[in-house]
């Protein structure tokens, strides 16, 4: 599976995919095609795939696109400029929470917003998605632009952090109009 937009690819990385991942050696990147780089891999991430990204991957592969990591492609230099993953299949009330990261050397390029438009376009899709959920830090400037660009509102704040949610529109949800 790929989403495609006007500068890039995302796709959801397989399990062995994640392992190439975690080595941070350029070998993704090489299995890819893509242009080699060492990454640092904040020991947060590294957390989330032992005890949240991999098993989840395991227990479930027909849900892999919300377990997984997807990484993020700009085409025309054949890089990886981010990262970005839903939080889990959706929740019993329809929603999925997104997070995601851009890389130091890409960032204010609009690379995340485009990102994130195309991966909540394709969530809000799904069958059993109603909405796109997201947490940031509440003084994030960057990454609260990142969401008001693609339709977020804010619907909370506690403890430094601001909860954001992006609805499915009424005319998109399956079944409208019939």
């Amino acid at each position: 599976m790929r989403l495609e937009t006007a500068r890039l690819s995302l796709f959801p990385l397989t399990y062995e995919q994640l392992g190439l991942y975690l080595r941070a050696d350029g070998s993704l990147e090489r299995s890819l095609g893509l242009v080699p780089r060492a990454r640092p891999i904040p020991e947060a991430l590294v957390e989330a795939f032992r005890d949240d990204i991999l098993p989840a991957m395991l227990a479930d592969p027909a849900n892999a696109p919300f377990a997984t990591l997807w990484t993020i492609v700009e085409r025309d230099a054949g890089r990886a400029v981010g990262d970005l993953c839903f939080k889990g299949p959706p929740n019993g009330d329809g929603e999925v929470e997104v997070g995601y990261g851009t890389y130091d050397e890409f960032r204010n390029r609009g690379f995340m917003s485009e990102a994130l438009g195309a991966v909540c376009a394709w969530a809000l899709a799904q069958p059993g998605v109603r909405a796109v959920a997201a947490e940031t830090e509440t003084d994030n400037a960057p990454s609260r632009r990142t969401l008001e660009k693609n339709g977020f509102a804010p619907v909370g704040a506690a403890d430094g952090r601001t909860r954001w949610r992006l609805d499915r529109p009424a005319a998109a949800a399956p079944g409208a109009g019939r």
